[in-house]
């Protein structure tokens, strides 16, 4: 799937209060699943020695979709697409490398 059909498909789904005037939303949606992937992964090296199964796997897998999710409703409401933001990030990653 491209970043402009999941963004498309994904902004079908959004139901919350001011949407498109309302950044503190997702953002805080984002922050919430971004702690859930961080709690996950703290388990796996609590709970699992550091190894990851198929069962974690897949809750990462879940929790990771919620995360690009919020990025996508961020970027709706920032009148952003996922591929501007991707690309300009690898741009800037590519000119950060360069000056190594």
């Amino acid at each position: 799937m491209k970043f402009e059909e999941y963004q498309s498909k994904a902004s079908t789904t959004a139901l919350y209060p001011n949407r498109f005037s309302n950044l503190e939303y997702p953002t805080l949606g984002l922050t919430g699943e971004a702690g859930e992937v961080a709690n996950i992964v703290k388990k796996i090296q609590r709970d699992f020695g550091g190894e990851i199964t198929d069962e974690i796997r897949a809750k990462l897998k879940d929790e990771l979709g919620d995360v690009l999710w919020y990025i996508s409703a961020c970027a709706d409401e920032l009148s952003l697409t996922l591929e501007e933001i991707a690309e300009f990030n690898v741009e800037k990653l590519a000119a950060r490398h360069q000056r190594k």
